[in-house]
């Protein structure tokens, strides 16, 4: 695949990106497109790699190594070179239903897993990955492709982020008649409301969104099935239903002071700021402006960072982003990291450059845990105190964060993000159904399967799996189509 020297003769460039001291400024796309020479020469430096590895997505110590939705990576990165983009494009779509969306936001475990990674940089694949969708769609060979005839079943799909976008478009491909139901008031689920405009505009969730309402599916905003739309509708009005309604419970910090005002989680600050950005473009007021205020992000994911880059672009005074782990290496020990692992090794993302631009430096404090909030006579944060820990194990291997003497900090606060992650999906809808859930509070459904104990409702993504990638999402959003059409129909020829 590929040019044969490829690897040789080009250097790896992923997506440019903007100034950072200058794109703080708006909440436009961070990155600039490469031209279509630099794409193509970046599908020339794919090896022709004898067992290919990129493209086959598992879990090693629980982090994800290649791609979940097993794209036809070398395939498409030949095409790419040879200038054959439509069926560079074809090949996206066979095994992606959105290249666009993990083109712009998945973390690429693909590349993590390429066998020229091994001692030289990776092929940037989520680069051209992006190229082929962006091409695609400026060329206008992304149509709507309605199902020449239908079944006469009906599907809810309760959810309409990635895994229930994912879903819904294989099971309208079926020929069935699919609803989603949205609780918030544009689809998208976190692609749209927990994702920033600047790292995943909005109009490229709604531009597929659009293709897919062209194509049959019908969008229920502004609706909580369990509660404006009751349990008893939901069985009597569809054959079958899905769960994909994510795992939204947030994980907390339970220190002295977490009830003081102005402690937000990171998700609520994100939320409220995209849905002001699109409803007025931030003149309405509502959200949680971290302008002129000392912020301190407590997380060191990419939520953290998205919180970084949002409110750099507010005009926050300060900006700290505690990290609980030590800051990594800077190259992959192959010693304990090795290949095709996902290469654990300190990075510098999109949002601490732009801190770095604004205030100096890079915003990360390491090995800090938060000990305790203290507020002012109103009742609102004004410190956080840390400490500082190291990592060790006891007896059964099970990891301990043991605090430094010595280290105590006491760090300026007027808005605390809590960027830690969530535990698990909400349980509402969850219990009026009858669903068996685990004890993590996950749907209780079998990767592959996800049948639930109720006959016709199957359960997929976070809501199953817990808190993952958008690719898992859409891997496991196709998936449950096929066992919900399989169970409608029984039979299946979706993949």
């Amino acid at each position: 695949m590929g040019k044969i020297t490829g690897f040789m003769e080009y250097d790896r460039q992923a997506q440019r990106e903007r100034d950072p001291s200058k794109r703080t400024k708006d909440w436009f796309d961070y990155t600039i497109p490469l031209t279509v020479e630099e794409v193509q020469q970046q599908g020339a430096r794919c090896m022709d790699c004898g067992v290919p590895t990129c493209h086959t997505g598992m879990e090693i110590d629980g982090v994800t190594t290649g791609c979940p939705v097993y794209h036809l990576i070398p395939e498409w990165n030949d095409l790419v070179y040879k200038g054959q983009w439509k069926e560079a494009l074809n090949k996206e779509h066979e095994m992606n239903n959105f290249p666009e969306f993990t083109g712009f936001a998945c973390p690429a475990p693909c590349e993590g897993a390429c066998v020229l990674g091994i001692n030289e940089p990776p092929v940037a694949i989520r680069t051209v990955e992006r190229s082929i969708i962006e091409k695609g769609f400026d060329e206008g060979w992304v149509v709507p492709e309605p199902p020449e005839s239908r079944t006469g079943k009906k599907v809810a799909v309760i959810g309409s982020g990635p895994a229930g976008l994912a879903a819904a478009a294989q099971l309208n491909k079926a020929g069935h008649t699919v609803t989603v139901f949205e609780r918030s008031d544009r689809i998208g689920g976190l692609l749209t409301y927990g994702i920033p405009e600047m790292k995943l505009p909005y109009d490229v969730v709604q531009r597929r969104v659009n293709i897919l309402e062209q194509e049959g599916i019908t969008f229920v905003t502004n609706t909580e099935v369990g509660k404006d739309y009751t349990v008893e509708e939901l069985e009597t009005n569809f054959d079958s239903s899905i769960l994909c309604g994510g795992a939204t419970i947030h994980r907390d910090v339970e220190v002295e002071g977490r009830e003081l005002k102005g402690v937000h989680y990171a998700m609520d600050f994100l939320h409220a700021n995209t849905k002001s950005l699109l409803d007025s473009e931030l003149e309405d007021g509502n959200f949680i402006t971290a302008k002129d205020k000392n912020v301190i992000v407590i997380g060191g994911g990419d939520t953290g960072t998205d919180c970084i880059s949002t409110s750099v672009r507010h005009d926050c005074k300060s900006l700290t982003q505690f990290d609980i782990y030590d800051k990594k290496v800077s190259e992959r020990n192959m010693d304990v990291n090795p290949w095709p692992q996902w290469p654990v090794i300190h990075r510098i993302e999109y949002g601490q450059k732009e801190a770095a631009a604004v205030f100096g430096d890079d915003p990360r404090a390491y090995a800090v845990q938060t000990t305790k909030f203290v507020g002012d006579e109103n009742g609102h944060v004004k410190e956080v105190h840390t400490i500082n820990v190291e990592l060790t194990f006891d007896e059964k291997g099970a990891r301990l964060r043991k605090p430094i003497p010595g280290t105590e900090k006491v760090w300026p606060a007027d808005l605390v993000l809590l960027a830690i992650g969530f535990k698990g999906p909400e349980q509402g809808l969850l219990s009026k159904l009858g669903i068996k859930t685990k004890a993590n509070s996950t749907v209780d459904a079998e990767y592959g399967k996800y049948t639930t104990n109720k006959e016709g409702i199957f359960a997929a993504g976070d809501m199953r799996r817990g808190q993952s990638l958008i690719v898992w999402a859409i891997n496991e959003g196709r998936e449950v189509a096929r066992e919900c059409d399989r169970f409608l129909m029984g039979t299946t020829t979706l993949p």
